[in-house]
């Protein structure tokens, strides 16, 4: 049996049931308070909100691309969907089943049908262990026979494009960083999983060889009937890469739509100034200043109402009174964008300017 198959024998509830469901994820890191002394009073704990409340859902077969600058969340998100850190709140389900503590699918299962690949492909791997050894790990950990883990690390690595007999018995230090991703890609596979993680997996990588990675991922993505989703910083890969955008500020969603909405129509003024800072390759278009001026405000203590209100320059009253909802912007339900410009009940329209020092004109 395929890939291909095997993957619609496991789909419990046909395409209209999203492959992954997230609600209200939240993650919040304590801060080690250092230097202070033993006999003075503390004050209350503080936290870093990593993860603040995160909504969507992933389509079975789709690519869903998450944006952002470093340090809204994204990477802790895929660790939280992952189960490599555990929630403080919210819940997963996944093919309409929930995830271990979150009630119904065991752990063991739901990490055969998830897997992640990460940007550093040479700490991902055991230096100790050759690439076949390295790729048949993992299915031998979750009791496949030793012979037929084998086989199926030989051709998982053909599959990627790496000769079994020239690459399989070499250990990680012996492979060029594209040739370590493509290992990295083929043991993920070998679980044969529904949905992949990939945070910034083609980051490290030079053009040439991240083009053909993202090719590799594309044709694997058809045969085996995979869903992604893929952390980037780079958007023009995103755009090239995704079927659906996800765009994170200070640990929320701030807007999620399909690439062309997200791309030719953005609705939250953060989304329009990442994009703007995208280089372009006309002369007549160049940037010639910041489209975005500040940094992020301090995720121990986030501000109040908008998050992303100290660097708006549409920012009015209302941003700081009270927090925008995520709104549906179109008809299908696809397009959805969290900002009180969008929300014609949020008293925007009548809200007095804010004065932003730091906010570009």
């Amino acid at each position: 049996m395929s890939a291909l198959e095997q993957s619609a024998v496991a789909d419990r509830g046909g395409p209209a049931q999203p492959l992954l469901s997230v609600k209200g994820l939240q993650k919040h890191f304590p801060v080690r308070e250092s230097g202070a002394l033993p006999w003075v009073k503390k004050g209350p704990a503080r936290k870093v909100h990593a993860v603040d409340g995160v909504d969507f859902a992933v389509a079975k077969g789709e690519t869903l691309g998450i944006v952002g600058e470093s340090g809204c969340g994204k990477s802790t998100t895929a660790r939280l969907i992952a189960r490599l850190i555990d929630a403080d709140q919210g819940s997963l389900v996944f093919d309409g089943e929930g995830v271990a503590e979150f009630g119904g699918m065991a752990l063991k299962d739901y990490r055969r049908n998830l897997q992640m690949v990460f940007q550093d492909s040479f700490a991902s791997l055991n230096p100790r262990l050759t690439m076949e050894e390295a790729i048949a790990f993992g299915p031998r950990a979750h009791g496949l026979p030793a012979k037929e883990a084998s086989a199926r690390a030989r051709a998982l690595l053909a599959r990627v494009g790496l000769a079994p007999e020239q690459f399989g018995g070499r250990y990680a230090h012996e492979l060029s960083g594209g040739q370590r991703q493509r290992v990295n890609i083929a043991r993920a596979l070998a679980f044969e999983p529904r949905l992949l993680i990939l945070d910034e997996a083609v980051a490290a990588l030079d053009k040439s060889v991240q083009a053909q990675v993202l090719n590799l991922l594309r044709e694997l993505k058809e045969e085996r009937g995979l869903t992604y989703l893929f952390i980037s910083h780079d958007l023009h890969v995103v755009r090239y890469f995704s079927d659906r955008v996800m765009v994170m500020y200070l640990g929320q969603v701030v807007e999620i739509g399909p690439v062309e909405a997200i791309y030719g129509a953005a609705r939250h003024p953060y989304t329009g100034a990442l994009l703007s800072a995208v280089p372009s390759m006309d002369p007549a278009n160049r940037t010639q200043r910041s489209p975005l001026a500040g940094d992020p405000p301090n995720p121990i203590d986030p501000p109040a109402g908008c998050r992303f209100r100290d660097r708006c320059v549409n920012a009015r009253a209302v941003c700081a009174e009270q927090a925008p909802r995520m709104l549906p912007l179109d008809a299908d339900g696809r397009h959805f964008a969290r900002c009180h410009m969008n929300d014609p009940a949020s008293g925007y329209a009548s809200s007095a300017p804010a004065a932003n020092p730091e906010a570009v004109q």
